[in-house]
């Protein structure tokens, strides 16, 4: 059996930092979101994302919240629970001036429980996919969207079932990585 290594860096796709690296660190169950994946999801939600609220949710090298931020979201948060890459986001995030970025050392869903209700426009949910967190990730996303908002979820299986409110926008399989993208209907 092979295993896979994570890349040594990855670089954003688009907005204001696009062609900019960001470093991945080789830590068990991190596997950054492949660029063909982020530049679809993108392409789904509009290149300009001006003025949203963005939670990062399980950051790791953080490339879903820095492709955001370089977007024009206009606050953008990481949850990462590793402090190892808690400094990697945070001398990424004063390398590139990413002001509207913020970095937070937190276990995600715990985080997720405490946030005010309906106070994102896209939640991005990509939680190491042996841990069995996506199912209460996305619960606790859907609270925290509101009408309209977006709900992206990246794991080794789609899910099926997901909660009241959230519908499946798009979905996209890429090698091992499934993608959802939902909006909350209601």
């Amino acid at each position: 059996m092979t295993v896979r290594r994570a890349p040594g860096e990855v670089r954003l796709i688009g907005g204001q930092w696009r062609r900019s690296k960001l470093p991945v660190a080789d830590r068990p169950g991190l596997r950054p979101t492949p660029a063909r994946v982020r530049e679809t999801l993108f392409n789904w939600l509009g290149q300009d994302l001006s003025g949203w609220r963005v939670l990062d949710a399980f950051a790791g090298s953080g490339a879903l919240g820095f492709e955001a931020a370089s977007r024009g979201a206009a606050d953008v948060r990481l949850l990462e629970w590793d402090a190892q890459l808690v400094a990697s986001l945070q001398a990424s995030r004063t390398r590139l001036g990413a002001t509207a970025l913020q970095v937070e050392r937190a276990d995600a869903l715990a985080w997720m429980t405490r946030a005010a209700p309906g106070s994102f426009d896209l939640v991005l949910l990509d939680p190491p996919f042996a841990a069995s967190l996506s199912a209460p990730a996305l619960v606790q996303a859907a609270r925290l969207t509101g009408k309209g908002a977006y709900v992206y979820l990246e794991g080794a299986e789609p899910m099926k079932d997901w909660p009241a409110g959230l519908q499946l926008h798009r979905s996209l399989k890429a090698g091992a990585v499934h993608a959802q993208l939902f909006r909350h209907e209601s």
